[in-house]
């Protein structure tokens, strides 16, 4: 015999509505009083059995509805259909409201009412979920229909378009009415539907989950304009593709404004660059006249005094000439360094020792009232730069500093080894790697940011006028620049101004020291030696010419490179080539000389250039047996390389 037939039916179902904690179920006579009380009623209502039990079920209504008879019509409804089903506000025992979930059952028998069976679950929480939901909802349709700046519209699948706001019917000029339903790609122009760039977005987003771009889409009205394009995939619960959202913007103004701003830009760098150009020229014009004057007039004051017989004061007027010609060679040294367009003869350096071979020398140019310190690192790194140039930018830095301390102070020279990373390289505009740091620093007067932004520009000086050509740092920052380096400025006004010189560290060894030959008496050649010249210039032809035949060599010109290379294919004696590095006819002097080399493979090469792009000297490193003289030269000089460079043979 099973347990349960010891209970009735009526026991089972009791005992079951007992257990149930999670609804109210209790029942009521037919006038509405409650004769039953579950736990769920008393956990939900708060209401304890004794406490509520012969109570009118009313008093779990709140007193609106009670005063609108919802209580009496729900009793009514439940007899006449058999079920009453509802969702409303309850109250509990303390007051407070919940929200429900109401049944109630009429219970008869014979035919006639007994009463009513009633079960209420409390929904609070579902419901408020439910309304966060559709307030969510409510206010994302509201936002999206109301958008006008932003096309915002769905898509189905295959692309038909499903839904149409306000700011797709604005920039798109298609009412909803027209659009849903059709394919997307009529908003896109027809070279994109040819290439089928709107299948290809809606794979890109399929695959990736989103597609973004930008580029021209059309109009109704056939006119363009530029849109910002994005569109995601949306998919359901089971990851099953069931559309795309697509939202569009109008940028045509925005990138109207850029393109207007990048020509003004444009327009501004090319104002700031005819303007720099026109202080270059200018300051060009100003001290080439001043030297032009000295060269010229000396020529006119000679070309009288030699008509009129007076050759006494003939001296005179030739070394003012001079002065000025070498002064301009000068000038026009400095402008080269400015455009990196010098020719240099890199060589391995020691800067401390350079430094210590300079120091009288820049004791001496700054006076007494300066106190100069050198502050030379141990176990300095070599560089790689040439050493001249290297000097010249130092004396010009150290005399920049004396001017800045005209009541005396205190110059440092200090050397350093610096390993720049990824960050400091990218701050000074060079790359990242181990330098030579050379730094002059003094405690004069010091620069403003607006002097220390202009400081490199040609021919700006803040010197008075008549005390310097504005070229000095010009020179020093393409000498860097050209080495691979930087230079650095660190002042501040009233305390003084640091100049930091960054040259790239060199890993070979140091070179024996090669002095510059003495400018005595020309030596002759000796064994009939001939050179031939090639410059496009007839005069520095005809000069190099009269100086090589007094020298006992024999000379041959021509004046392109063309020309310069049958010479070198014939079978003409050449023991030394010497030409200019730009050469008209196609072929500048370093490609001459290239092709000589295939015929004459041991022949010297002396480049005599002002100006050598770095590709025709080979970036500043140049093959056994070439050598450089840069113009203007004197001619006791050329007279000595070329004696140097043929007995080396």
């Amino acid at each position: 015999m099973s347990r349960t037939q010891f209970y009735s039916s009526q026991d089972i179902h009791d005992l079951l509505i007992q257990g149930v904690v999670d609804y109210a179920i209790f029942m009521l006579d037919p006038g509405g009083h409650v004769v039953s009380w579950n736990p769920g009623a008393s956990r939900i209502k708060g209401y304890e059995a004794e406490e509520i039990i012969g109570e009118h079920f009313s008093r779990f209504y709140t007193e609106e509805d009670r005063v609108a008879g919802v209580p009496q019509e729900a009793l009514r409804t439940a007899v006449e259909e058999g079920r009453f089903n509802a969702e409303g506000w309850r109250v509990r025992k303390d007051g407070t409201r919940f929200w429900a979930m109401v049944v109630i059952y009429p219970i008869r028998r014979n035919g006639k009412l007994r009463g009513f069976a009633k079960v209420t679950r409390d929904i609070t929480e579902q419901r408020r979920t439910q309304m966060e939901a559709m307030e969510t909802e409510r206010r994302f349709r509201l936002l999206v229909e109301g958008v006008v700046d932003y096309a915002i519209y769905m898509l189905s699948p295959e692309g038909l378009v499903s839904n149409w706001n306000a700011g797709a019917e604005r920039i798109k000029g298609y009412s909803a009415a027209e659009i849903v339903g059709q394919h997307f790609s009529r908003f896109y122009t027809p070279e994109d539907v040819q290439t089928r760039l709107p299948w290809r977005a809606l794979a890109t987003a399929h695959r990736e989950g989103r597609y973004e771009a930008e580029g021209w889409r059309q109009r109704k009205d056939g006119t363009r304009f530029w849109a910002s394009v994005v569109i995601d995939a949306i998919r359901d619960e089971g990851g099953e593709l069931i559309g795309f959202a697509k939202v569009t913007r109008d940028l045509t103004e925005r990138r109207e404004a850029q393109l207007a701003l990048e020509q003004s830009r444009e327009q501004l760098f090319q104002a700031q660059k005819m303007e720099a150009l026109g202080h270059l020229t200018g300051g060009l014009a100003h001290d080439f006249n001043n030297l032009l004057t000295g060269i010229t007039g000396s020529l006119e004051l000679m070309k009288a005094r030699v008509a009129q017989g007076r050759i006494g004061d003939l001296d005179r007027y030739v070394s003012a000439a001079q002065g000025a010609a070498s002064r301009a060679a000068a000038l026009t040294h400095r402008l080269l360094a400015f455009a990196r367009r010098q020719t240099l003869d890199p060589r391995p350096t020691d800067a401390n020792r350079l430094i210590g071979g300079m120091e009288e020398l820049i004791r001496r140019t700054t006076g007494p009232e300066i106190i100069v310190d050198t502050v030379l690192a141990e176990g300095l790194w070599l560089t790689l730069c040439d050493p001249n140039q290297l000097e010249n930018a130092l004396l010009n830095l150290c005399i920049n500093a004396r001017d800045a301390m005209p009541g005396g102070g205190r110059l440092r020279i200090e050397t350093s080894n610096v390993m720049l990373d990824d960050r400091g390289g990218s701050a000074g505009e060079i790359q990242a790697g181990p330098y030579v740091v050379v730094t002059i620093a003094d405690t004069g007067v010091g620069m403003s940011q607006e002097v220390i932004d202009r400081a490199f520009d040609p021919f700006f000086t803040t010197k008075p006028l008549g005390r310097g050509t504005g070229l000095g740092l010009s020179m020093v920052y393409g000498f860097a620049r050209q080495s691979g380096g930087q230079v650095k400025i660190d002042s501040e006004v009233g305390v003084g101004t640091a100049m930091r010189i960054y040259l790239p560290r060199y890993l070979g060894a140091l070179e024996d020291e090669r002095g510059q030959p003495e400018l005595v008496e020309a030596p002759r050649a000796e064994n009939g030696e001939s050179v031939l010249i090639v410059d496009d210039e007839a005069t520095v032809r005809m000069l190099v010419t009269e100086v090589l035949q007094e020298l006992g060599y024999s000379a041959i010109e021509a004046a392109d490179g063309p020309s310069g290379l049958k010479v070198l294919q014939s079978d003409v004696r050449i023991d030394l080539l010497i030409t200019d590095v730009g050469l008209p006819g196609g072929m500048n002097g370093r490609q001459m000389a290239d092709a000589a080399r295939e015929i004459r493979p041991e022949l010297p090469v002396l480049f005599i250039t002002g100006y050598a792009e770095n590709a025709a000297v080979g970036n500043g490193q140049l093959e056994a047996g070439m050598h450089v003289l840069t113009k203007p030269f004197p001619m006791e000089l050329l007279a000595s390389r070329i004696k140097e460079i043929t007995t080396r043979r």
